[in-house]
């Protein structure tokens, strides 16, 4: 499983357990209301925290990669040029 899906399904059940216990509360309507916009405030904050590290994250690991790529390439340049040179001088 991967962790956004992770996530997000432990966000998912975090916020049907705090409805499910706002409804069964003894409050008035307007109270019930007033705590369910709270908490989906709440866990719409979690859920762009959470997307936020997720992107970081993929961002990080691409621009790695893209820079290892971009040294590898370089490293095999400068290996064809010092072969070529060498080639060269064999003749």
């Amino acid at each position: 499983m991967s962790k956004g899906k992770l996530i997000t399904g432990i966000i998912a059940g975090a916020a049907a357990g705090a409805i499910v216990g706002i409804l069964m509360a003894p409050d008035k309507g307007s109270e019930t209301r007033k705590k369910i916009a709270k908490k989906g405030n709440d866990l719409s904050g979690s859920v762009r925290d959470g997307y936020n590290k997720i992107t970081n994250t993929v961002t990080e690991k691409y621009n790695n990669l893209k820079g290892d790529a971009k040294e590898l390439a370089d490293k095999a340049k400068q290996a064809e040029i010092i072969e070529n040179h060498h080639a060269e001088k064999a003749l």
